[in-house]
């Protein structure tokens, strides 16, 4: 059995987008994420996104998403549509940063 695993495609994208929120930004960033969510749902390619909020006080978000291609994301990434959505971004954020790879290996936790 080779590095391809069950679930995933040689030519899937994974996406990790990390988002530091403005101390107070919190509602104001959930509710513009809330706009981008349900455009990307509709987006040719797009398999799943996941919003995670931190733990601590670093104010640092975590959007993971999953594309069928990497030209399906850049596609979405490039168009008038998904730049209209995240303009407002900037109100809300100190930094973000964006990070694409393939997944190469899995590993399942044993069921308990």
């Amino acid at each position: 059995m080779g590095t391809k695993q069950k679930g995933h495609s040689a030519e899937q994208l994974s996406v990790v987008f990390t988002v530091r929120v403005k101390e107070g930004g919190e509602q104001g960033f959930l509710d513009l994420y809330d706009q981008i969510r349900k455009s990307v749902a509709k987006t040719p390619g797009h398999i799943v996104e996941k919003l995670g909020a931190p733990v601590d006080d670093s104010r640092q978000w975590v959007i993971t998403s999953e594309w069928e291609t990497p030209e399906h994301f850049f596609a979405w990434q490039q168009s008038e549509d998904h730049n209209e959505l995240v303009a407002p971004l900037r109100q809300w954020v100190d930094s973000t940063q964006s990070l694409r790879f393939r997944i190469v290996k899995e590993t399942v936790g044993a069921k308990s």
